[in-house]
């Protein structure tokens, strides 16, 4: 199994990016949303790959990030989405937005993915919801800098827990699961802050769309 790649990122395409490593080119499909994180072309780069092996096929799947891979496991694990399911959805979603859209039960969200309709996305919610926890939520956030600071992991949950609170609340307001996310991420959120003192600093953030 290939783990991951790391070399030389010589090649953008479509869906699709080449890494060179040893005088070897692997080409590595990649979701829509990742392209935009790319760095240039003649830059060193760790590609973190799923090695899907079919009948007439060998495909590698790749993301800058472990905890990405892994969502994307979880959903060719979900019955009736494989590979090229779980990278549509990937591709219209980021995974800390379809990570919150799993709590919050946004259906409508997941269901925007080609190929992925109302029932697939229900399905999705059902399977994922228990293997999407609170620290994943909590990862996400303070890779952004949301949970900014040093303080203790009960602390950090504590300011997660609000965060992820203000989202739901958001997306009952009628906001995507996408926008929520994105939103809630926006506001720096310390300690000593609940859940609507972050909805209200969302909701600012959100008249400026």
């Amino acid at each position: 199994m290939i783990s991951y790649v790391k070399g030389t990122l010589t090649a953008i395409e479509e869906d699709r990016i080449v890494v060179e490593t040893g005088g070897i080119g692997y080409g590595i499909r990649v979701p829509l949303s990742l392209l935009e994180e790319l760095p240039a072309l003649g830059t060193e780069i760790t590609v973190h790959t799923c090695f899907q092996v079919r009948e007439d096929s060998m495909t590698l799947y790749g993301f800058l990030h472990p905890q990405d891979r892994e969502m994307f496991r979880q959903l060719i694990g979900v019955n009736g989405i494989g590979p090229k399911g779980a990278l549509g959805i990937l591709s219209v979603m980021r995974p800390d937005d379809l990570r919150m859209a799993v709590v919050s039960g946004d259906a409508k969200a997941i269901s925007k993915a080609p190929g992925i309709g109302p029932k697939t996305a229900q399905r999705l919610i059902l399977d994922l919801k228990d293997k999407v926890d609170l620290d994943e939520v909590i990862a996400g956030f303070s890779e952004t800098g949301t949970a900014a600071g040093s303080g203790s992991v009960r602390e950090i949950s504590g300011l997660a827990a609000a965060a992820k609170e203000a989202a739901e609340a958001l997306t009952a307001l009628g906001y995507t699961a996408a926008e929520a996310s994105r939103a809630v991420k926006q506001v720096e959120v310390t300690e000593g802050m609940n859940a609507e003192d972050v909805l209200k600093a969302s909701l600012k953030f959100l008249t400026f769309l």
